[in-house]
């Protein structure tokens, strides 16, 4: 057994979650721990079985309620030295044995996982995606990324499953509300990925073994659900990339996807 599910992804929160037979784990607490913790039930499952949690990066919305979990269920929090020191109103909370700091680019293992940390461009201390293994078996988690460039689709390659951002489109944050310098944020090398070149990202992985993709972090205000999805399918289209062999669909700001058999 090697499954996946975001349990909540977008601009307002995010927290995914990662399990095999022998062990289960979080990535990111970003919304209150009643919703993380009611996720979990739905799943049958329970955060007193989670063994890690972990971190992409500072921001509230993916760690909102990371220090008061760990320090509630004593669960380990992995996360690079300039992440942890980042969110001191986090780290406080987190007991000293249960801060564990990884490297970006050295693999570690929790239970029979094995993790492998990449960086990302966005605007935070030192962020990062996950390459997470089990077996053969392969997943890539990437959300928050301001510009698709060959290292991070070299991180990418031979993974069966990616949770892809699939941020915003350009026309809707155009005449979004957002102020302008946010807007600015938004597009820019450190902000976050629009639709369509999530579209020719997922178009550029097929070539190397991608079956199934959850489209992540939509913008409340500047995307939705069925024009990333049908942006997305359009750009494969267009690329001439068979989409009949290949799973999309769309993670939920507010619910958890369907869990994802990865094999």
């Amino acid at each position: 057994m090697f499954n996946f599910c975001s349990l909540y992804s977008g601009s307002s929160g995010n927290s995914l979650f990662v399990e095999t037979d022998k062990t289960k784990i979080l990535i990111d607490c970003g919304v209150s721990g009643k919703k993380i913790f009611q996720a979990l039930e739905d799943l049958d499952t329970s955060i007193e079985k989670i063994d890690a949690i972990l971190v992409t990066h500072e921001h509230l919305d993916h760690v909102q309620s990371l220090g008061m979990i760990s320090k509630k269920y004593d669960i380990p929090v992995f996360a690079n030295y300039e992440t942890l020191e980042a969110m001191p109103k986090q780290k406080e909370k987190i007991d000293i044995k249960n801060q564990k700091i990884f490297t970006i680019g050295k693999e570690f293992k929790i239970g029979d996982l094995c993790i492998n940390a990449f960086s990302i461009p966005h605007d935070a201390a030192n962020p990062c995606g996950f390459n997470i293994y089990n077996n053969s078996n392969k997943i890539t988690i990437a959300t928050d990324l301001g510009h698709m460039n060959d290292e991070l689709l070299n991180n990418m390659k031979e993974s069966k499953f990616i949770l892809l951002e699939s941020n915003y489109e350009p026309e809707l944050l155009q005449y979004s509300k957002y102020p302008y310098i946010l807007k600015q944020r938004i597009s820019g090398p450190k902000g976050h990925l629009p639709n369509e070149i999530a579209g020719k990202t997922i178009g550029y992985l097929t070539k190397y073994n991608l079956k199934q993709v959850l489209l992540g972090h939509l913008s409340k205000e500047s995307n939705m659900p069925e024009i990333a999805y049908q942006t997305v399918i359009e750009q494969l289209h267009n690329d001439n990339i068979d989409t009949d062999e290949l799973k999309i669909s769309v993670a939920s700001r507010d619910k958890h996807s369907k869990l994802v058999e990865i094999c």
